[in-house]
């Protein structure tokens, strides 16, 4: 099958991040766009706005006939009834991870790898392309903000996408261009080790580039390619270096040495924005962007959603979300929030996500929930997975030694965070947390 042979698509799991981005891929090409999704949110309600039909409860008679493609997502459960008719039926199926692939064969592709920062260095590199006048096409794991959504439609050679490690799905991808932003451990449930981590998955997927392809790499990790070609980046250090980092006035501020002509200004804050923007901003030189267009689309830059986003600020209180869900990314999160504001109160509502991953990095997570000055912790989020015995969000709480601590749940989380003083507070995990997040600013609204 190519993607010329594809008129008609039936998506399992059309409302998740990944999944809605390519939907809206081919419905831009013409191509009909059928749905199912256990729950309505606002970007499926986009997606139908933009065309596409979509339901939310199981029902095979909701299915149309004449499907070339059924694409689904393995967050599907074995037991869902219409992935059963459908297989019964022999539909051609795929994974998200695979159409991407075919996607990545058939254009010059751009692939952005990394256990933390995929998104927001592929959305930061999109904006840099556009601005630059570079027509690429995307597909992000979050709402990018200067484009109001998880989907770039451009009309260029040059499609970027997030290649992840999960379930081994980058290994689809054939990039033109790859970014390896960090190899850090996760998805040990997948992977088993770290080790395997990094040589059934990273270095496979940099095996998978096409012929000639150029590997960009954050400077620590060039010990794993010894073999290979490639450009590096980072903080004063790589071939592509930011240089006298440092805080004015709100804004994040570098220079790029003999390549910079003055200071670049980066409102997203923290040292790991600041290597993200330096990943994005490699590849753009690569790709022939001017200084002066880096240098605007860097100061334009509006963020991801969930990804240090503010979401109330007022002269007393402050709230941040953030998808932090991993101990680097809970770190960087709130030395990003400690840079910002050194003399106020930091509060971090963390929500665990998944089983494995609590008990995996239960150590970690301990340690980094340490650095706030006041932390409520969550229950776990499930996700795909079934309990575990033995681990919940207590094993962490037992763990940190930070004295100003409290166990909480979705039950209570509210009136527990009415009891306390609050001046900055984090909202941070991967789960539904973020359906506290519209509660908590009211409330925060309200004390004005």
């Amino acid at each position: 099958m190519t993607l010329q042979d594809i008129h008609k698509i039936y998506f399992l799991g059309i409302g998740g991040i990944g999944m809605s981005a390519l939907a809206r891929y081919f419905n831009a090409r013409g191509i009909e766009i059928h749905g199912y999704d256990k729950t309505e949110t606002t970007l499926t309600k986009k997606l139908v706005d933009e065309g596409m039909t979509i339901h939310y409860e199981e029902d095979i008679k909701k299915i149309p006939s004449g499907i070339d493609l059924v694409i689904y997502t393995p967050a599907i459960p074995k037991t869902n009834s219409e992935l059963h008719f459908l297989k019964s039926i022999n539909c051609s199926f795929k994974k998200r991870a695979e159409v991407l692939g075919m996607i990545s064969r058939a254009q010059r592709t751009i692939a952005v790898a990394g256990t933390h920062g995929k998104t927001t260095t592929s959305s930061i590199l999109t904006h840099i392309l556009h601005t630059g006048g570079v027509d690429c096409t995307a597909f992000l794991g979050g709402i990018a903000q200067n484009f109001k959504s998880n989907y770039v439609e451009g009309k260029g050679e040059w499609v970027v996408v997030e290649a992840d490690e999960y379930d081994r799905s980058f290994l689809q991808l054939s990039p033109d261009i790859a970014v390896i932003t960090n190899m850090d451990a996760d998805h040990l449930d997948i992977y088993d080790n770290v080790e395997a981590m990094h040589d059934s998955g990273f270095k496979e997927f940099v095996k998978k580039m096409k012929p000639n392809g150029q590997l960009f790499l954050q400077h620590k990790l060039t010990e794993y390619f010894p073999e290979k070609l490639f450009e590096t980046y980072g903080i004063e250090e790589g071939n592509y270096r930011a240089e006298k980092v440092r805080v004015e006035n709100g804004w994040f501020v570098f220079e790029l040495g003999e390549k910079s002509d003055e200071p670049l200004k980066f409102s997203l804050p923290g040292r790991h924005n600041v290597e993200n923007a330096m990943a994005a901003i490699a590849v753009a030189i690569q790709l022939g962007v001017s200084y002066g267009s880096i240098k605007k689309a860097l100061e334009t830059f509006k963020g991801i959603k969930r990804r240090f986003e503010f979401v109330y600020r007022d002269e007393k209180t402050i709230l941040i979300n953030d998808y932090a869900h991993h101990p680097t990314e809970l770190t960087a999160a709130i030395g990003a929030a400690k840079e910002l504001f050194p003399n106020r109160k930091i509060m971090g509502i963390f929500q665990p996500h998944l089983y494995s991953r609590t008990r995996d990095f239960q150590d970690g997570f301990a340690a980094a929930l340490d650095g706030l000055d006041e932390v409520l912790l969550m229950d776990i989020y499930p996700a795909r997975e079934e309990p575990i015995p033995g681990i919940t969000s207590e094993i962490i709480f037992e763990k940190m030694k930070n004295p100003n601590k409290d166990l909480v749940w979705r039950t209570n989380l509210m009136n527990v965070l009415k009891t306390k003083d609050l001046e900055v507070v984090l909202t941070l995990g991967a789960g539904d947390i973020n359906t506290f997040v519209e509660p908590i600013h009211e409330y925060l609204v309200s004390l004005k």
